[in-house]
This record gives structure tokens, C-alpha cells and sequence, in this order.
């Protein structure tokens, strides 16, 4: 599956916030979005002074959304087709499907201090379920799945740092976390208030449905 190889910096510049693509990194002073709070590009700073349109705000949000995630648009629109189909409140099936990612799953569980070191994880075959090794980031985990790292000494010990110097942000109650093992599961479906990414999903919803 294809991604996004560019500088994550200039993703968060042209969200004109924090998207936490680069974990810990994203906490410190020299983060680019405190240091230059502007779209990037030669015309970035006066892009900020136009008011966007219903179309342009429901664009971003949906942007947004692929760069939280870490997804291209043809992966997305799947996802959005799918919820769309669904029984269910089509935003919230949206989110739900990306959160289930399993690389989103690793995020969550403070295993990676980023969904792209999350993805990496699960791409170099360290990470199974319900003790088969999975190897795809977007594997939809289900409710019940055993989620556990397994790697040489030094990996683990690597990724139990990562875990101390994450711990602040926590577990979603969705999810359980045995941090001795590294090893976790996925408890219930996460509701739409255990979802805290900033996202307005009705703006994709219209976005999609025009």
C-alpha cells in the first residue's frame, strides 16, 4: 500500500495545527508549527488571511483526517463507502474503521510514539494477533483480538522507553495495556467520545455525499 514519504511537518503547517505526526517531537519548542504557524509555500502566509468556503472547510477536514491516519484517498473513500453502507451513523463507522487500523491500534496502545512508527512495526513483523503475525497496518483488529509485540531483547527494551516516555498520554478505556509483555487487546468498539481526534466528521459526510 502506498503512503506519504514527504516532510510530516508540512502536513501540520497546512492543518494550521499540532496533527502529532511525529510523536514526541511534536511536544518540543522547535515543533515547525510553533515556528512558523503558516501554511507552507511561497504564498502560505497570505492563504491564511482568505476565508475558506463550505467546500474548502469540508476539504480540509476530510485532509485532516487522512494525515491524523496516515491514509491516502483511495483507501479513505473505501472506508467512507463501507460506513456509508453501514446501518450505522456513517461518520462515526468512518472513524471507527480507521481506529481499528491495526497501526492505529499499536499508536493507541503506546506501543509507538506515532502511528507512523506504529505502522513500522507492524510492517517489519513484530507485531501479531491472537498470536499470528500481521504484517498489514491497515488489518481491521475486532473486538476480542490479542494484540502482542514481539521482538529481540533490545527492541523490546526500546519499546518499553517509548511506552515510559508516552505513558502521559494513556490508554483509551476501549483498549487494555499489560505493559510487562507488551502485549494488549481491544476490549469493546470505541464510542464516538473515546474518539479525541479533532475532527468534525459531518463535514466529511457532506464532502462525500455531494
Amino acid at each position: 500500500m502506498a503512503r506519504y514519504s514527504g516532510p510530516s511537518c508540512r502536513l501540520c503547517r497546512r492543518e494550521g495545527e499540532k496533527l502529532y505526526l511525529k510523536g514526541i517531537k511534536c511536544q518540543m519548542e522547535k515543533c515547525a508549527v510553533n515556528q512558523r504557524a503558516y501554511a507552507p509555500g511561497q504564498h502560505g502566509a497570505m492563504q491564511q488571511r482568505r476565508k475558506a468556503s463550505n467546500y474548502g472547510l469540508q476539504l480540509r477536514e476530510k485532509q485532516k483526517a487522512k494525515r491524523i491516519y496516515g491514509v491516502l484517498e483511495r483507501q479513505f473513500r473505501r472506508y467512507f463507502k463501507i460506513a456509508d453502507r453501514s446501518k450505522e451513523v456513517t461518520g462515526v463507522r468512518l472513524l471507527q474503521f480507521l481506529e481499528m487500523r491495526l497501526d492505529n491500534i499499536a499508536y493507541s496502545l503506546c506501543l509507538a510514539a506515532s502511528r507512523a512508527q506504529g505502522r513500522q512495526l507492524v510492517r517489519h513483523g513484530f507485531v501479531y494477533v491472537n498470536g499470528r503475525k500481521v504484517t498489514i497496518p491497515s488489518y481491521q483488529v475486532k473486538v476480542g483480538d490479542e494484540i502482542q509485540v514481539r521482538t529481540s531483547d533490545e527492541g523490546l527494551k526500546r519499546i518499553k522507553e517509548i511506552l515510559e516516555q508516552v505513558q502521559d498520554r494513556g490508554v483509551p478505556s476501549w483498549l487494555k495495556l499489560t505493559a510487562d509483555d507488551l502485549s494488549g487487546g481491544v476490549l469493546r468498539m470505541p464510542m464516538r467520545e473515546d474518539i479525541q481526534q479533532p475532527i468534525q466528521e459531518a463535514l466529511i459526510v457532506e464532502l462525500y455525499s455531494k
